[in-house]
């Protein structure tokens, strides 16, 4: 959809819907909906005045205008009680407006925005609006061929902005579009078929990404990371057919000599549990355990797009876990990247294997923080629910700097404890550690097995089962693949450039 920002005024504006957005406990009509009203003779305030319309979160009523403004109808949606207000109510009610458009076959439409809606600043409202607008009209359309000619898009959204609000609008709109095509690009990443995504596929488009600038991508195949002993990855590697890929993406935003941040993504392309082999049931999703994956190198993307000021590396380590005659067994011992043994006690636990690797590559970096993204356990669901990332980590003020990330976002994060005791669960007889602590605290343990590879730097955890894969619609996830993280590792990247 393409998304233009235009001087003027919306009651002037040629459309085939204009959206007007009012609260619920508004008690008259202000600004570009009063002069809507008045050019109408009324016609918004007598479909109010009728309780057709109460301004409920994102209620929806459409009006046809009659040729009495150059639109062809006035559409209305509902914001809440004003004192309720916040950005995450802007995305839904904005998503949720142009999914009901989209499905009258409306393909364009404008609105202008009330930047005084609520106390946040003008960018970030602006920014809500458009992500709002943007991701909840999301569809993965790509294998579809019967019925193509039925599937409806929007393919224009006109934002108005009056003089001197035109440059603080069109820099935020500039901003949302790249952030949301940095959603789009992970979505689709998981969206794929496992048959298609594969590690080596993964890799090729880590390699479009860096055709940006000061974007540059290596791949270790599998005899280099046999060579340097990644022996946790290359064990979860060897049940499968297709070849593992350590994927490095790094942005240049700053001089060399700058200490960069590091993202590490998990990369299961499928995810059958190896001999541990998960229950059929829903297993299809499988092809989702690389949205971690997807999400870093999105946002080395985004960063790219953004042009930040930082340095930033990416670590994506991708394989697929699949059972076979070659593939590692309960009760092997593994010798790390790091140099530490790992005992195999459930093969299902392969996350943190080459997460664990990748982690420890991290260090060579001596980076200014470590940040690593995946959908690493089952029991973050049962403790979390699907809405909510579990966050773990070994550094205050990391952790507080992805919450404030998060309540920007609607990305929200909830912490989990990371005490030493939990270690004791993860230890081996035999080897150094082993990868499973049990079921008992299993989030938490999965976490402490991480941290045993992190070194001394400032590192956070982002457990993101739950929310990664969607059921069922939501507000501004359409079902399936979310994208979740791309948002929130951005909008902290972009506060470090602020410090």
């Amino acid at each position: 959809m393409k998304i233009f920002v235009k001087k003027g005024k919306l009651q002037d504006i040629k459309s085939q819907a204009v959206i007007l957005a009012l609260f619920q406990d508004q008690k008259e009509l202000t600004g570009t909906a009063l002069l809507i009203d008045q050019a109408c003779k009324g016609l918004i305030t007598e479909f109010i005045n009728n309780g057709d319309f109460t301004g409920k979160p994102s209620q929806i009523s459409v009006i046809y205008t009659r040729g009495a403004i150059p639109a062809q109808r006035i559409t209305l949606v509902g914001l809440g009680k004003k004192s309720e207000i916040n950005l995450e109510k802007i995305r839904t009610a904005f998503s949720k407006v142009m999914q009901h458009l989209r499905s009258l076959n409306i393909k364009e439409a404008a609105t202008s925005i009330d930047l005084n809606m609520l106390s946040e600043k003008e960018d970030k409202i602006v920014q809500a609006v458009v992500e709002g607008a943007i991701l909840g009209l999301y569809q993965y359309t790509a294998y579809k061929t019967v019925g193509r000619e039925d599937i409806r898009e929007m393919e224009q959204f006109n934002i108005i902005a009056e003089g001197e609000k035109y440059s603080v609008v069109e820099s935020a709109v500039k901003i949302a579009r790249i952030i949301a095509g940095g959603v789009y690009l992970a979505r689709d990443l998981i969206s794929a078929p496992s048959n298609e995504m594969t590690p080596s596929v993964m890799a090729q488009k880590a390699g479009e990404i860096a055709r940006r600038k000061n974007v540059t991508c290596k791949v270790l195949d599998r005899a280099k990371m046999k060579k340097m002993e990644m022996n946790a990855l290359l064990g979860v590697a060897s049940g499968s057919n297709e070849e593992p890929r350590f994927i490095i993406l790094e942005y240049s935003g700053s001089s060399k000599s700058a200490a960069p941040v590091v993202l590490v993504g998990k990369g299961l392309t499928f995810d059958s549990g190896g001999i541990s082999i998960k229950p059929a049931e829903k297993m299809d999703e499988m092809k989702s355990d690389m949205s971690g994956g997807a999400a870093v190198m999105a946002t080395i993307m985004v960063a790219a797009d953004l042009r930040l000021p930082l340095n930033i590396i990416g670590l994506i380590p991708a394989t697929e876990n699949m059972p076979s005659g070659t593939a590692y067994k309960p009760g092997d011992i593994l010798k790390s990247y790091s140099g530490k043994t790992i005992e195999i006690v459930n093969t299902d636990a392969e996350g943190r294997l080459i997460l664990a690797d990748a982690l420890a590559y991290a260090s060579k970096y001596k980076p200014v923080a470590i940040i690593d993204v995946a959908t690493l356990t089952g029991a973050c669901i049962i403790a979390l629910g699907d809405d909510l990332i579990g966050m773990l980590g070994t550094d205050e003020k990391l952790k507080s700097e992805i919450n404030k990330a998060a309540r920007t976002t609607g990305e929200f994060v909830w912490e989990l404890p990371l005490w030493e005791s939990y270690s004791e669960l993860i230890k081996s007889d035999i080897a150094d550690y082993k990868n499973s602590g049990g079921r008992a605290a299993s989030t938490i343990t999965a976490a402490a097995f991480l941290s045993k590879f992190v070194g001394d730097f400032p590192w956070v955890h982002l457990d993101i089962a739950g929310p990664a894969w969607c059921g069922k619609d939501k507000s501004y996830i359409p079902k399936g693949a979310s994208g979740v993280a791309v948002r929130l590792l951005t909008e902290y990247l972009r506060n470090c450039t602020h410090k």
